[in-house]
């Protein structure tokens, strides 16, 4: 079988890496992979020893003529089946480029933002499956429009080997730059406004009387650094709140967290809390798209209605002062993970799909057998 992976994010977000855990986990299983990405995107050297890449530009959704790119690429190298991976215009304009050369497709939906039912209808028409990381983004697809029968849900997977060993308390102290005695809650995302970014810091300012050794790391980059920063600095919170930026290395120093908070008001899943889990660390989340699946409210983590910023100091402070539940939540967390979030449980989902499609279309077309 030969795959055509679409992919156009240009950095190693949680959705490119689980492109990268996915195309990985088909060569070991004989799948022979292509990958059409963005000039210089990161993910290319991450699946080089095991896709084929291909670059061109990708400008998003504004780029009708990624279509025509796309058309061209599937004419010439006759993949049995197309994946897209990512929305920034590869959604569309691969979904039109499989239609027009009469190839099978399948688009992975990776977050929960809405759309208008309009546009669903008529978008997700253009593909044979759509597969959904969580039963959330399956939700919000059906109430949609979109047919349930094209949605199949097959959850994004960790990688937790890097995430098992114990992380050295005093190196990481040191790296970030923290005092002796901190109680350190972490939150990686991007910095966007549906990530919540802004109801941890004031979550913060209020836990700070009562929690005068609190330290907040926020790992990632985005749009609303300095948006973020100046609030920061208006509360009076720069000495508490550090911005840690992008680091490759986060499996070294993610277990390091007493606590990962991670209200947002959408999302598809959430990789970085699956990493969290693997690394044994408690997790306070909100109850919004997928983020019930990836923390078991009570089990691994505590779940707060998005946007209310009381619940959100009350379970992070609840968790800052009981080292034995924090403890309790993060075994059970890695337990969880290394039982139902394996990258081989994702890889044989997506792969299932394939063949599903393949063998369908096969079988209305005598002659045609899927390679």
């Amino acid at each position: 079988m030969r795959v055509l992976h679409v992919e156009g994010g240009r950095h190693l977000y949680g959705g490119a890496r689980q492109v990268g855990y996915l195309i990985d986990g088909l060569a070991r299983r004989g799948v022979e992979n292509l990958l059409a990405c963005p000039m210089g995107a990161a993910i290319a050297s991450q699946v080089s020893g095991n896709a084929r890449v291909l670059e061109m530009p990708m400008r998003g959704d504004a780029d009708a003529a990624l279509a025509w790119r796309l058309a061209r690429t599937i004419r010439a190298e006759r993949p049995d089946l197309v994946h897209l991976h990512s929305r920034r215009g590869a959604d569309l304009w691969g979904g039109i480029a499989a239609r027009l050369t009469g190839s099978a497709c399948v688009l992975s939906r990776r977050v929960d933002n809405p759309e208008p039912r309009w546009i669903a209808k008529l978008r997700y028409r253009l593909y044979d499956r759509v597969i959904a990381i969580s039963e959330g983004i399956r939700n919000v697809l059906v109430a949609e429009g979109v047919d349930p029968g094209r949605i199949v849900c097959v959850r994004s997977a960790v990688d937790a080997g890097p995430y098992l060993a114990a992380v050295d308390r005093d190196a990481f102290l040191r790296e970030f730059d923290l005092p002796a005695q901190a109680r350190v809650i972490g939150m990686v995302a991007q910095l966007i406004a549906r990530k919540g970014h802004r109801y941890l810091i004031e979550a913060t300012d209020l836990l700070r009387r009562s929690h005068p050794d609190l330290r907040v790391l926020l790992f990632g980059q985005g749009p609303l650094r300095g948006a973020l920063e100046a609030e920061v600095d208006r509360r009076g919170l720069r000495d508490i709140v550090r911005f840690a930026g992008f680091r490759a290395d986060l499996p070294r120093w993610l277990g390091g967290l007493d606590v990962l908070a991670h209200p947002a008001d959408m999302e598809g899943l959430g990789v970085a809390l699956l990493q969290a889990s693997a690394a044994a660390v408690p997790i306070v989340a909100s109850r919004a798209g997928g983020l019930p699946e990836a923390v078991e409210d009570g089990v691994s983590g505590l779940l707060v209605a998005p946007g209310d910023v009381s619940e959100l100091v009350a379970a992070l402070g609840r968790l800052l002062d009981d080292a034995t539940l924090r403890r309790q939540f993060g075994e059970a967390g890695r337990a969880r993970i290394l039982a139902g979030f394996s990258v081989d449980a994702m890889v044989d989902g997506n792969l299932a799909v394939y063949r599903g499609i393949l063998g369908h279309r096969a079988s209305r077309a005598p002659g045609r057998a899927a390679r």
